[in-house]
Parts: structure tokens; sequence; C-alpha cells
């Protein structure tokens, strides 16, 4: 099993947002909205739309027309 450890953690606390604790897809994180989280509390709200969309898009039945 690999792990993965952010760039922008130092000794627990996030660089990239100050003053808080380091939790990868936080919002202010470098990774929100770019990456797509096991917790759906971390994803971008839009890209999850946008997912849901593209999912109903592909399921739905074509309309028939003669």
């Amino acid at each position: 099993m690999s792990g993965w450890n952010c760039p922008n953690e130092i000794n627990g606390n996030c660089e990239h947002v100050p003053g808080q604790k380091c939790d990868p897809g936080m919002k202010g994180c470098v990774l929100f909205g770019k990456y797509r989280f096991a917790n759906s509390e971390k994803n971008s709200p839009r890209k999850e739309r946008e997912r849901e969309q593209a999912k109903k898009a592909k399921t739905a039945k074509p309309v028939q027309t003669h």
C-alpha cells in the first residue's frame, strides 16, 4: 500500500491555507476542484453537478421521431 503526502503540509498544518490543519481537498486547498475525493463533502459542488448531468445524459433514452 502506498501513501501520499501534500507538499504544502508542514508539521500537520497547511502552508497554503494559513492557520488550518492540512486536510487534502478542503476549500482553499490547491487540490480542491481538481480531484475527486471519496468524501463527497470535499468535492467541488459545481464539478459534482457536472458529473451528475453527464451521467444522466449518458443514460437518457433518445427520443424517437418518425
